[in-house]
């Protein structure tokens, strides 16, 4: 006979059965209106974060184009600043260049001074003098040491404002490269898109990185960079017209000394013709006296031998009037007048001693200062040689160097040209 098995569990009631069934569609009902509540929400949210995703991407984009706009303004202000440095720096280095070509060339002019004071140091005796041309030779070494220290200043300052701008044109590339890789990083940044195959989730891409600055450091920065830019090629172009000023008043100083040390040499020269043209008229002279009173020594001596023989006959003739006999022995006319004669003709052959010295005398004198006259002729010969020497070499100073001939050979005093009658005496005496 089958027997009824029933499974050991709990029993519920009917109540709660009913109430489990109702606590289930209640709770379905709550939980659709909680999940519809919350897609409604989610809808919203999701309105309003695309919305807020799209206008801040919008904004953001905008503020990028905004951003290499002004970026890409101070890049072009940094490529004309930079090109503008750049031709500053070119025609600085040209004016400093052109500043160093004059410096070399005044080594010409002090070396032709120095030259032409160091010949007329072997100028002799009495022409030794302190002229208007030594004054002039030493001023124009003044002179050029002067322009030279001058034009020394605008080169030293030359190559230090150079050194500025390269300095500053350092600064202004690496801001100039700051900005295009700035440009390159932005641009780049601004061709993102939601499908770019490159773009990714970042570790901390909000964080702050060390050396950041904010805006206005950025502005100030190039800003800085720009004004500096500026001053430093206000203050080259000023140089540069004071280095072409300082050239300018340095050769047109040089120029203006050469000009009167050359008027001093001639000057000089011709005052030293004169009085070679005067002294050789005085040897002249001289000469001729000279042979006058040669001619008039050998006279007087002639004319004493003369005497001699009349004395000699005048005593003869006494002489032998003294051996007249006895009453003879008178003293007449005859004796008187030979008497006479002996007493005219020792006072006569006196007279004529005293003229023969004198006239010996007067011609050692002659002598004497004709030599001192053909000295001072040497002398002012050779002065005169060595102011044509210095003024063939103050040549160089106008005549280029390709094309200067010596006129007077410095060292065999020979000369290259055709002379006049007064300069080959001068160099012949010489």
């Amino acid at each position: 006979m089958a027997t009824l098995s029933v499974k050991p569990s709990q029993r519920f009631q009917l109540p709660d059965w009913h109430t489990n069934s109702y606590l289930l569609s209640t709770n379905a009902q709550l939980q659709r209106d909680a999940s519809h509540q919350i897609r409604q929400e989610a809808r919203v949210l999701r309105n309003e974060t695309n919305n807020q995703t799209i206008w801040d991407e919008h904004d953001n984009r905008t503020r990028l184009v905004e951003r290499i706009d002004t970026v890409n303004r101070w890049k072009e202000m940094l490529d004309k600043c930079l090109t503008d440095l750049d031709a500053e720096i070119d025609a600085l280095t040209q004016m400093k260049d052109s500043a160093e070509q004059n410096l070399q060339a005044k080594n010409l002019p002090l070396d032709v001074a120095i030259e032409c004071l160091t010949l007329r140091e072997s100028r002799r005796d009495i022409d030794v003098v302190k002229d208007p041309v030594e004054d002039e030779l030493h001023k124009e070494v003044e002179v050029i040491e002067a322009t030279k220290k001058a034009l020394q200043q605008k080169v030293s300052q030359a190559f230090e404002q150079l050194c500025l701008l390269q300095e500053v044109r350092q600064q202004l590339n690496s801001d100039h490269r700051g900005k295009m890789e700035t440009l390159e990083i932005d641009r780049g940044c601004l061709s993102l898109n939601l499908r770019s195959p490159n773009i990714s989730l970042k570790v901390d891409p909000t964080r702050v990185p060390d050396g950041s600055t904010t805006l206005q450091q950025w502005d100030d920065f190039s800003q800085f960079n720009k004004d500096r830019g500026e001053a430093e090629m206000k203050a080259a172009t000023e140089l540069r017209e004071a280095i072409a000023l300082t050239i300018a008043e340095t050769n047109n100083e040089l120029e203006a000394q050469r000009v009167a040390t050359e008027f001093a040499f001639r000057k000089r020269l011709r005052e030293m013709e004169k009085v070679y043209s005067e002294l050789k008229w005085q040897e002249k002279n001289t000469l001729e006296e000279i042979a006058e009173l040669q001619e008039d020594i050998r006279h007087l001596e002639e004319d004493l031998r003369t005497k001699f023989l009349s004395l000699k006959l005048s005593h003869t003739r006494l002489e032998a009037r003294t051996y007249r006999p006895n009453v003879e022995l008178c003293r007449d006319q005859a004796q008187y007048g030979l008497t006479d004669e002996v007493h005219q003709l020792e006072a006569t052959i006196a007279a004529l001693r005293q003229k023969l010295a004198q006239a010996q005398d007067a011609l050692d004198a002659l002598y004497k200062h004709l030599a001192r006259l053909q000295a001072d002729i040497a002398c002012k010969a050779n002065s005169m040689l060595l102011d044509t020497k210095c003024m063939d070499t103050r040549r160089k100073l106008t005549v280029p160097a390709e094309k200067f001939v010596p006129e007077v050979d410095t060292f065999t005093r020979t000369t290259n040209s055709t002379l006049s009658p007064l300069k080959s005496c001068q160099l012949e005496l010489a």
